[in-house]
């Protein structure tokens, strides 16, 4: 008899349990697994050039609807004030969405690790489109808001679950040039958004600003629904820390709050304004206690630790901030400074925020074939803080300023592929959503800290309120040249401190090896 032999010559069917071990078997939990959570045998068949591509094109129609529909409000605004007969409360159009879905970014990355792409992804579009109806047939204010933070809700899932499934399709080596078309397709929505907008309020209903997303939301799911089935699953299942989402999104709301309305309807040293920031540090103390006891916390602060993480979220935090900083308040620069109407401040942002993603595009595709990828971004934040030393000490003409602004974005641009791919890199596959999710929410943050921070600056220097008169020719007049130009040497050297700051973080960042090809036909075929 050899040892792989039954040692007994009862039947097992008669063979009895011993007690001890019978006796402790009711006390011990169940553990299932869905069989559709179950890891293959086989390892599932490489998706083919045209299920990648289909299912890119399907994801980057989706961002351009997350993308299109931060803009495109804006111009509408006035009409939409008018028609409602209500001014006061009209800027809640724009908060509302931008506080829902800056709060939820984090929430669906993390989800997306627990119950997969698919379902978020459709949980996602499902919300953004019922809100975008709920806005087209809104009959007054107070429900147009409420309908777009509904429709945030859905809109700040979107953008994380998306750079997910990008790094569940191809590899991190050949991921950063596809990042650039998701950066190049954010920059044509947001150039297109006040546009189309203006033109739709102007010649048809403001309304369809919001009915033009129900075409789009439902090709982007019939494009990328077919061939979900087919992207490796890498989420599992785990128990939801509810009580850790919800503590980290009412800290961010109400920080958001804070950013928003200090300096403008609250001062910011007021006992109501002090009391949110007491309340929102106060709920991130008991996020970080709770996720320090929490056996599966919502957001891991092991995580966010290391040699990667943390100088990636900071990198690609200030970089962003600093970008959406200046597009907030150039446009009130050119017209005090360079007297240019409201449209032609418009068209003087191009440089900064189109020639940005041409640095995107340079990393992106350097990332796919060289070994030490960092140095292309090392050397574009460098060139951004120069560009951006030479505007905080000098007054370039109008052509120089809009060159260096071409400089500046060009640098600029180079970071944001390295660091979504460097994060995701860096954790393991489970918890790339979770990765993806903090990292937007920390972009978001970073943003409406540089904007509050800039108007902070110029309300000081000027001692004029900068919101009232962005982009009013009537209240910029009252402004002198002079005192622009000494006011804007200070934003313009925050700047300069911030994009230090990344390119500082982007070399002390850990370069960990990519994996992947170092370059892969279907990639560079639909580059070209």
């Amino acid at each position: 008899m050899n040892k792989f032999e039954r040692q007994s010559r009862y039947p097992a069917a008669a063979t009895s349990v011993p007690e001890e071990i019978a006796a402790e078997l009711p006390a011990l939990p169940p553990q299932m697994q869905a069989i559709e959570d179950a890891p293959s045998i086989a390892p599932q068949a490489p998706l083919t050039r045209a299920e990648v591509r289909t299912i890119i094109m399907s994801l980057l129609l989706t961002m351009f609807l997350a993308a299109l529909d931060q803009t495109i409000v804006a111009t509408a605004l006035p009409t939409i004030g008018r028609e409602f007969q209500d001014v006061a409360n009209l800027s809640w159009v724009i908060t509302a969405y931008l506080l829902a879905s800056t709060a939820v970014a984090p929430v669906f990355g993390t989800l997306s690790d627990i119950y997969g792409r698919r379902a978020m992804i459709i949980t996602s579009l499902t919300l953004f489109i019922a809100g975008s109806v709920v806005c087209a047939l809104a009959p007054s204010m107070p429900v147009l808001i409420l309908a777009r933070g509904l429709q945030g809700l859905g809109g700040g899932g979107i953008m994380p679950v998306v750079q997910t499934v990008i790094s569940d399709v191809v590899s991190p080596r050949e991921r950063g040039q596809y990042q650039a078309y998701f950066s190049s397709v954010w920059m044509v929505a947001g150039l297109l958004g006040p546009v189309i907008g203006g033109f739709f309020a102007d010649h048809l209903h403001w309304s369809m600003i919001f009915w033009i997303n129900l075409p789009l939301a439902i090709g982007a799911l019939a494009l990328l629904l077919p061939n979900m089935a087919r992207i490796p699953v890498y989420h599992r299942m785990r128990k939801v820390d509810w009580a850790g989402g919800l503590l980290l999104m009412g800290s961010a709301v109400v920080f958001m709050l804070v950013l928003t309305w200090g300096g403008h309807k609250l001062a910011w040293l007021s006992p109501t304004l002090l009391a949110m920031i007491g309340t929102a540090v106060a709920l991130a103390l008991v996020f970080v206690w709770h996720a320090r006891r929490a056996a599966e916390p919502f957001l891991p602060l092991s995580l966010i630790g290391g040699t990667v993480v943390p100088y990636g979220l900071l990198t690609s935090g200030c970089a962003l901030g600093a970008m959406i900083g200046l597009t907030v308040y150039l446009p009130l620069y050119y017209e005090v400074v360079y007297h240019l109407s409201a449209s032609e401040a418009g068209l003087g942002l191009i440089p900064l925020a189109a020639i940005s993603t041409l640095g995107a595009a340079v990393a992106g595709r350097t990332m796919a074939r060289v070994k030490h990828y960092k140095r292309v971004a090392i050397f574009g934040t460098l060139v951004a803080t120069v560009a951006a030393a030479v505007m905080t000490l000098t007054t370039p003409s109008l052509w120089m300023l809009l060159l260096l602004l071409s400089v500046f974005g060009i640098g600029l641009g180079t970071p944001f592929p390295i660091c979504v791919v460097s994060l995701q890199n860096a954790v393991p596959r489970s918890q790339i959503g979770t990765i993806t999710g903090g990292m937007n929410f920390f972009r978001a943050m970073m943003c409406s800290f540089t904007v509050a921070a800039f108007g902070a600056i110029l309300l000081t220097v000027l001692g004029a309120d900068v919101s009232l008169a962005e982009g009013a020719s009537g209240s910029v007049s009252g402004i002198a040249e002079a005192e622009m130009i000494h006011a804007f040497r200070f934003v313009f050297g925050a700047a300069t401190a911030m994009l230090g700051c990344a390119a500082v973080c982007m070399i002390l960042m850990e370069e960990r090896p990519l994996a992947g090809p170092a370059a892969r036909p279907e990639a560079i075929e639909m580059a070209e």
